[in-house]
């Protein structure tokens, strides 16, 4: 027998270490994962093609149904049911403030009364003790009113601007600048008014979890919040995968394969059922350490990450990512520094006021940002206030 047909026949035969690699990946990457995770909108294995439109089409009847249902809520809430959170106390530990303004593509969608009633579900089983106090930060600044802030008067205490405060925000500058200056008036009311510990800023679309207050509380008993400049509580998920410019995250990827492949080849000598012949050698630890890193990534990191959803003390911080604030910690009187930070800056396309905090916690010595993980708002907004609005809003 020719001698390259012997050598063939020794890799393929199963014994092979070789060959149960191979069929190992093939069955893996081929089979399984694509049957189990073409549905899983954050997998690399998603047929969009299929799957896509019906799932966005899903969503935003969702989102509408539940639009409608706290429009109902709220029109037939008694203000005597929820008045009692109109009266913002001084220094309370924690000060959550929902910056809102008119969505005319959005509006029978009322995202703002949604996340209000998720609030006053939440803020109901906090007990006899507030959670937090809450207040609502009108910044529409055109002729038609904000229908849904004006349904929570009564309910919230809702603050706006002054009419010589309205006719200064009505300059003319691009619609990234206004939203800064909108948010920095925002902070500085909600700090005047109150005066308090630490601060939450939410945009209208930010939806909090059920967990919502015991992760902030949890994260204020942390050492690293008495020095960071604020930390976020949201990023999208497209965005969490581990192949993404965060070294941090590849130093978490490798670990996991590491911890995973060590664990698979100490339990492989007790339980084999395939009769693998892995061994705890250098080249089989690096071939299932590269399996298991590829597995994680391809199904989608953003579903490891709800299992941290356990409990809040599982929550990870880690330095913070550039994209977007629709929720936001700032711890202590941070929210000054920021609000001072953004006054300084001037925003235009590609340097929103995301981009600027980022630059300034990068910059300015002594401060830092952090970033939560996995998200504690659900971002509901399909359609936005501020940017143009596509004809179909799809979740990719």
């Amino acid at each position: 027998m020719p001698r390259w047909k012997v050598f063939g026949s020794q890799y393929l035969r199963w014994s092979s270490v070789v060959t149960q690699a191979l069929v190992l990946s093939v069955i893996t990457f081929c089979v399984v994962l694509p049957l189990c995770c073409h549905r899983l909108l954050y997998s690399y294995f998603f047929i969009k093609s299929m799957y896509l439109d019906a799932m966005s089409d899903k969503v935003l009847q969702d989102s509408y149904n539940q639009g409608q249902e706290a429009l109902r809520f709220w029109r037939s809430s008694s203000t005597a049911t929820s008045a009692r959170f109109t009266d913002i106390a001084k220094h309370p530990e924690l000060l959550v403030t929902v910056v809102t303004a008119r969505r005319p593509e959005g509006r029978d969608f009322h995202y703002l009364l949604q996340v209000m009633q998720r609030m006053t579900s939440l803020l109901g089983g906090c007990g006899e003790r507030r959670c937090a106090e809450v207040l609502v930060c009108d910044v529409e600044s055109g002729p038609v009113a904000n229908e849904d802030a004006s349904l929570l008067d009564g309910h919230f205490q809702v603050i706006r601007r002054s009419p010589a405060e309205l006719r200064r925000s009505r300059e003319r500058v691009n619609t990234f600048e206004k939203e800064k200056r909108d948010y920095v008036y925002c902070l500085r009311r909600g700090w005047e008014l109150a005066r308090p510990r630490n601060v939450v800023v939410l945009e209208d679309d930010a939806l909090p979890r059920q967990d919502f207050f015991a992760v902030i509380k949890d994260l204020l008993s942390r050492r690293f919040a008495l020095q960071t400049l604020y930390v976020k509580l949201y990023h999208p998920e497209r965005l969490q995968r581990y192949w993404n410019p965060e070294p941090y995250r590849i130093l978490e990827w490798l670990g996991f394969g590491l911890v995973g492949a060590t664990a698979l080849l100490l339990t492989l000598p007790y339980w084999n059922p395939f009769s693998f012949s892995f061994t705890l050698s250098a080249s089989h630890l690096l071939f299932l350490t590269l399996y298991i890193m590829a597995a994680v990534e391809l199904v989608g990191r953003h579903y490891l990450l709800e299992v941290r959803r356990l409990s809040p003390q599982l929550y990870a911080v880690s330095p913070a990512t550039e994209c977007c604030t629709p929720a936001m910690l700032y711890p202590g009187n941070s929210s000054l520094r920021v609000a001072e930070y953004l006054d300084g800056s001037f925003c235009v396309k590609g340097n929103a006021k995301d981009m600027v905090l980022y630059q300034m916690a990068r910059v300015i010595p002594g401060e830092r940002s952090h970033s939560l993980e996995p998200n504690l708002i659900t971002h509901i907004g399909a359609f936005s206030s501020v940017r143009a609005n596509p004809s179909k809003p799809r979740l990719l």
